[in-house]
């Protein structure tokens, strides 16, 4: 057989297995075997050695042109296959878009993070920083330096977690203003948001980890006038603009004088109800003039500059604000509470 039929015979066979396949896999294990390293063009063209060496130009152009008709074979027939996988697949992939499908399980916030944010959004506002502090904490900064000396009587009413007789779980944020006025010169406005710790037995108003947000700000010429101002703006913000506040007497070490503040009551807008037990107001938070010997022991000279501070319970103002009944919900970790708040 010669040269010519041999080829035109690759290519016949090129043809009958081309028309054969059925996918583009298939298509390229025929190419390996007919353009391959062990097929049979790749063959002839190393028998040309054989030839006489006037017959190898010739010979070797007509091998050349057979790769050429059956790589035009080879790749008529992918684009054809692909093409025709290409729509198998869009009927077995079908996506029907209008089959009703469950939705994904999405976090919400926790209604206290929520109103932590409003509150700190009120409060930088008006110029505040926010500053946090170690949870484990000296008795130096948690008592001493707040007018809380060893063996006064104020520390019975704080229920402390001692670590040891120096150290302790804080039982309010007020050390994060101790260190903030050791270390800072007034003009001083911060607020300070955070975890703290007092042994309470766990019922629907108290529990022994809760949240409090206290502000201080200590410059020249600070009047209880300017902390009625900040606290009224705050209480407009979270309960409306129809919110009033009163002062009522009080006492606490580190401030002089001392104040309980209760807002005009949300639900009933000071008419009288159950959630305000008839009163038309809701106690929210206590606050008072910086006492001076704090600022002495912080290195504040009193005789320059005064101050207010203020402390928030958050899960007290994120119950009256929701009409939470039980402080044990917000701690419970039940994702059907938490959705209530979406």
């Amino acid at each position: 057989m010669g040269l010519s039929e041999q080829i035109q015979e690759i290519i016949d066979d090129a043809r009958r297995a081309v028309d054969a396949v059925a996918s583009t896999a298939a298509l390229e294990q025929e190419r390996v075997r007919l353009l391959g390293k062990k097929g049979a063009l790749t063959g002839l063209l190393r028998s040309m050695g054989q030839l006489p060496a006037e017959e190898r130009p010739a010979a070797g152009q007509m091998i050349n042109q057979a790769r050429e008709t059956i790589t035009q074979l080879l790749e008529g027939a992918e684009s054809a296959l692909a093409e025709k996988e290409l729509a198998q697949r869009l009927v077995d992939e079908k996506l029907d878009v209008t089959e009703p499908r469950q939705l994904m399980r999405v976090g919400v916030p926790h209604p206290t993070t929520m109103v932590l944010n409003e509150v700190l959004d009120c409060f930088i506002g008006m110029g505040f920083e926010v500053v946090e502090g170690p949870q484990v904490e000296l008795d130096h900064y948690n008592f001493e330096l707040l007018n809380i000396p060893k063996n006064h009587p104020a520390r019975d009413a704080q229920d402390t977690f001692y670590i040891d007789d120096n150290i302790v779980l804080r039982t309010h944020t007020s050390p994060v203003q101790a260190r903030t006025m050791l270390s800072r010169k007034p003009p001083i406005r911060i607020i300070c948001p955070g975890r703290v710790f007092r042994a309470d037995e766990v019922d629907a108003t108290h529990s022994p980890v809760f949240h409090q947000i206290e502000g201080l700000v200590i410059d020249r010429d600070v009047t209880m006038g300017d902390l009625r101002g900040t606290l009224a703006a705050f209480g407009k913000r979270l309960y409306g603009d129809d919110t009033r506040l009163r002062f009522r007497p009080s006492f606490f070490p580190f401030t002089e004088p001392s104040a309980e503040v209760d807002l005009t009551c949300f639900n009933c807008h000071g008419e009288g109800c159950r959630v305000c037990k008839g009163t038309g107001w809701i106690e929210v938070l206590g606050c008072g003039m910086v006492n001076p010997k704090v600022l002495d022991m912080c290195g504040i000279p009193s005789d320059e500059y005064t101050g207010f501070a203020f402390g928030i319970g958050l899960e007290r103002i994120t119950m009256l604000r929701y009409g939470i009944p039980d402080m044990r919900l917000l701690f419970e970790g039940d994702e059907r509470f938490a959705r209530q708040f979406r």
